[in-house]
Formats: structure tokens, C-alpha cells, sequence
């Protein structure tokens, strides 16, 4: 577990860790915010694109074999970032990188449902919900920390270390725990899968920049849907689907599976948007920004065992709703602040935020998966990867995109005024996500053990 752990760690963290670069990185290499931009976009398109394959690859290879091709991913993308001359490598290898991280984490989750008994799988998922949320939220911190002593090659050069431990500790103690069958992978369905998630991320990730109203917004997300109905429709005439959808009939699936798309989809644009917020609305550093949001994920990485351990013990409604009720209140109170807000305010809400935020994910991903018979947990993992990777990156363009609108027809009415016109923005995008929140509130009261 230690192994598979911290390469998820390393993972997430590099999902964010580089966005905190991306204005100097621009500078570098002569491109611009469009361009640029690619290295975000290119990680979460390729992992949109491999998680949903992982479900049928980790039923056709062992799971040390899976895990070695992941860690060789990993860290040959992150050494080929670290010394890129040029901005085509740095894209290269990001999309390396992710090809990565698209491997280890639904392999993380199926290593804790297959070796765990369902009495302590909420212990497990605690650790691993620590991970999943450590892992993006310390990104801009320590990125912001080696940006301000060393250069941007160093944010990839202080995860090699880590990737080499976990390679090293997991050629000796990751055992192979999932049952290999004789599946044959189906062209055409990841063809069709490839398109369609790939079209989808891609038309929404540029919509902010080209304009929702383009041509090419419109005909990649159209193609991209027309394809996921095509390979959806392929699966259930299928007798070896690459994807069973049959997962979609067990209703406490279907509910876990919308709830974490809300609470990933707030939790990434949250990530993107609040230290926008902080740096051009209260105007403080890169660096404070990073000092004021590692409390609650701190707070957050200490607690998430005790976490999964009252999962275990109570059940899902009783960590799951008022976990919800804290990610509520977090949004209720950034949708009101302006460009006046005290420094420790904003350190107490975002400790509330992220204790709601990790009440909720791992919680939600356990009793989730619970609901699946043993044989569909690899599609079930997939199915739930993919719609976090997927609405992540929708919840990240959409946000900025309403905040930039919102932001600029501010400064059309008043000029001048950027950190009103910030804190307007950012209040708007904090009170969509408040409405999200507020339904996942109602949809929690739906739960059932399962």
C-alpha cells in the first residue's frame, strides 16, 4: 500500500503542482496563455482518455505488472519534464506522466477492495481520500515554495526521489492480487471511448480560451458525446464489454457516482479559482496564498483515517451528510467575501472546506464501489476515475471561464478596479458551486450501507 500510495501522492500532486509555474513557463518559452495552457489540459485529456481502458487492462495483466508499467511511466515523464529544453518535450512528458497516474490510481483502488475485508475498506479509502486530496492541494504550496528558492525544473526533480522509493518498495512487496482472465481488447471500443472522452475534455477545456460559441467547442464536445452513446450502446451487445455498464443498475452506484462528480468538480475549480482569488482580490503572494490553504489540508491528511474508521463503524450517512453540510457552509461563506476579507478568515473557512470536501470523497468512493459485486469492481473503479478525471476538467474550464466573463464585464462598468472586479467573479463561481454542494447535501440523504 505504501508503494501505491505515494505514486498516486506524486500523481496528483504534479495534476496541480505546475499551474502555480504556468506565467513564468510562458515567459521561458516564448508562448501564449493558450498554449501554455496545454499542460494542464494535455494531463487531464490523456487521463480521460486511459482510465476508462484501465478497467479491462487490469483483468488482462497482473497486478505487478501494472503497477512497474505505471512507476516506468511516471518516472521517465517526470525526468524528461525536469529537463526539457523545449516546450513540445515538456508537453511529452506530462502526457507520460499522466499516462502514469491514469494507471495507478484505479489500480490503488482495486489492490484496497480486493485485499480488504468490507468491514475495514473505509479505513483504507480514508488513506487513500488522504492522498487523492493531499496530492492536489499541497501542489501549489511546495510548487510555490521551490519557485520563490529554486527553478520550475525542480518541481518535477522533488518527486523523483518518491518515485524511485515507491518503484524500489513495490518490486519487492506488491504481490499480484486480481484474478487475470483471457479478455481480448476491443479496437473499436477504445476508439470510440478515446473519442469520446478525449472529444469532451478537449471542446470544454478550450472553450474558455476560443470562446464557448466556436465552431470547434461545438464540434469536438458534439462528436465527443456522439461517440460515448456509440460506445455505451457497444458495451451492453457485448459479451466481454471493456466497460460493463451493468454497474449503472445497482442504484447506490449511480448515486455515489453522481455525488462524486459534484464533489470533484467543486473540489478542482475550488483549487484554480480560490488562489486567484487570494492573489488578485486580498493581494497576497503565491507563497502566503500556499501558507493560507495548507491548515485544512493538513487538518485534512491527519484526520482522514479517523475518517474511514467512522465510516467503517457508523455507516455512510453519518460521516457523508455532515461532511456535506461543512462543504455548504465553506461556499456559503467564499460567495460572500470581497476584497476586505481578513487573512484568518479565509485560513478557518478553507480548514471547514476541506474537512467537509474529506468527509465526503473517500466515503463516498467506499460505499460507492461496496454496492458492486467483487467480479465488477475493476469496471466499477474505471467508471468512477473517469467521471472524477472527466468533470474535473469540465469543473475547471467551466469556472474560470464564468469567472473571467464575470470578471471582465465588472471592468467594463467600472475600469480599473481588478481586485473588485476578482472578487465579484469569484463570488459567482462560489455561489454555483454552493447550489452543487446544497444538492449533494440532498442526494446524501439518499444513502444506504452497502
Amino acid at each position: 500500500m505504501a508503494a501505491l500510495l505515494v505514486a498516486g501522492f506524486v500523481g496528483l500532486f504534479s495534476e496541480t503542482a505546475l499551474n502555480i509555474a504556468l506565467g513564468d513557463l510562458s515567459k521561458i518559452f516564448h508562448a501564449d496563455t493558450t498554449t501554455i495552457q496545454w499542460l494542464a489540459t494535455g494531463y487531464f485529456l490523456t487521463l480521460g482518455i486511459l482510465v476508462p481502458v484501465t478497467g479491462i487492462l487490469m483483468q488482462k495483466f497482473t497486478t505487478r505488472q501494472m503497477f512497474m508499467v505505471s512507476l516506468i511511466f511516471s518516472i521517465v515523464g517526470t525526468v524528461l519534464a525536469a529537463l526539457a529544453p523545449v516546450f513540445s518535450l515538456l508537453l511529452t512528458a506530462r502526457v507520460i506522466q499522466a499516462a502514469g497516474l491514469a494507471i495507478i490510481l484505479p489500480l490503488t483502488q482495486n489492490v484496497i477492495f480486493t485485499i480488504f475485508p468490507p468491514t475495514k475498506r473505509g479505513g483504507a479509502m480514508g488513506i487513500m481520500g488522504l492522498v487523492i486530496l493531499a496530492g492536489p492541494a499541497f501542489g501549489p504550496t511546495l510548487a510555490g515554495i521551490i519557485l520563490d528558492t529554486l527553478s520550475w525544473h525542480w518541481i518535477f526533480w522533488f518527486t523523483v526521489p518518491f518515485l524511485l522509493f515507491s518503484i524500489i518498495f513495490g518490486y519487492f512487496y506488491v504481490p499480484n492480487v486480481n484474478d487475470v482472465q483471457k479478455v481480448s481488447i476491443d479496437i473499436i471500443s477504445v476508439v470510440l471511448s478515446t473519442i469520446g472522452f478525449g472529444g469532451v475534455v478537449y471542446g470544454v477545456s478550450i472553450g474558455g480560451d476560443i470562446g464557448w460559441a466556436s465552431a470547434t467547442v461545438f464540434a469536438t464536445t458534439i462528436i465527443g458525446l456522439i461517440a460515448l452513446i456509440l460506445f455505451a450502446i457497444r458495451q451492453t451487445k457485448m459479451d466481454h464489454p471493456m466497460l460493463n455498464l451493468i454497474a449503472f443498475k445497482y442504484p447506490m452506484f449511480v448515486l455515489g457516482v453522481l455525488m462524486n462528480i459534484i464533489t470533484f468538480l467543486n473540489m478542482l475549480s475550488m483549487l484554480v479559482v480560490l488562489p486567484m482569488y487570494m492573489q488578485m482580490a486580498l493581494l497576497v503572494s503565491a507563497f502566503v496564498t500556499g501558507l493560507i490553504m495548507l491548515p485544512g489540508s493538513l487538518l485534512n491528511c491527519i484526520l482522514a483515517p479517523t475518517i474511514g474508521r467512522l465510516f467503517d463503524q457508523y455507516g455512510p450517512r453519518a460521516v457523508i451528510t455532515p461532511g456535506t453540510v461543512l462543504v455548504v457552509i465553506g461556499y456559503s461563506l467564499y460567495a460572500m467575501y470581497g476584497t476586505e476579507t481578513a487573512l484568518w478568515m479565509m485560513v478557518i473557512t478553507h480548514i471547514v472546506m476541506m474537512l467537509g470536501i474529506g468527509m465526503v470523497l473517500a466515503s463516498v468512493q467506499t460505499n460507492t464501489l461496496n454496492a458492486l459485486p467483487k467480479q465488477f469492481y475493476p469496471d466499477g473503479i474505471a467508471i468512477t476515475q473517469t467521471a472524477q478525471q472527466v468533470s474535473g476538467a469540465i469543473g475547471i474550464a467551466v469556472m474560470v471561464s464564468l469567472f473571467s466573463a464575470q470578471k471582465n464585464s465588472y471592468l467594463a462598468t467600472v475600469a480599473n478596479d481588478l481586485p473588485n472586479a476578482v472578487a465579484t467573479g469569484s463570488s459567482f463561481v462560489f455561489t454555483i458551486s454552493l447550489v452543487l454542494a446544497l444538492i449533494n447535501f440532498v442526494l446524501s440523504l439518499f444513502l444506504k450501507r452497502t
